[in-house]
């Protein structure tokens, strides 16, 4: 199935959710209507240009680490927007290109989070204590 059928697919769907959240709702919300209708633009203009910018394999990929970590495959379209914006991409991103983005975010994100690392002191061990033990019997 072609991104663009899928895209239509998405619209009708949300408008036949919109329609039927109106009908129940009993049309107070004129005003929230508005924004999802800006969000739902908003959206749509984001997936468009997501399935310029990636291949199907990425695409897919990218759609499965949003099922584990949503913040990281946002980050991740943000960035691929950023670049496509700025001209900095000339054609479209493969899987291994993905997979390169996503190591460097995960390396750079491990050097903005504190770690913690505990120290023990030595000289007590519960080995010493057992062979203490066990040379009394």
């Amino acid at each position: 199935m072609a991104d663009a059928d899928l895209d239509e697919i998405r619209r009708a769907r949300m408008q036949q959710l919109r329609q039927q959240s109106g009908a129940a709702g009993g049309g107070g919300g004129g005003e929230s209507s508005e924004q999802d209708t800006q969000r739902q633009r908003e959206a749509d203009q984001r997936n468009s240009m997501l399935s310029q910018i990636l291949t199907p394999t990425a695409a897919d990929r990218l759609g499965r680490i949003r099922l584990v970590k949503e913040s990281r495959a946002t980050d991740i379209e943000n960035r691929l927007i950023g670049l496509a914006r700025s001209g900095q991409l000339r054609a479209k991103v493969t899987e291994e290109q993905l997979k390169e983005l996503l190591g460097a975010v995960a390396e750079q994100q491990e050097k903005e989070e504190p770690k913690v690392v505990v120290t023990r002191r030595g000289g007590w061990d519960d080995d010493d204590d057992l062979e203490d033990l066990l040379k009394d019997v």
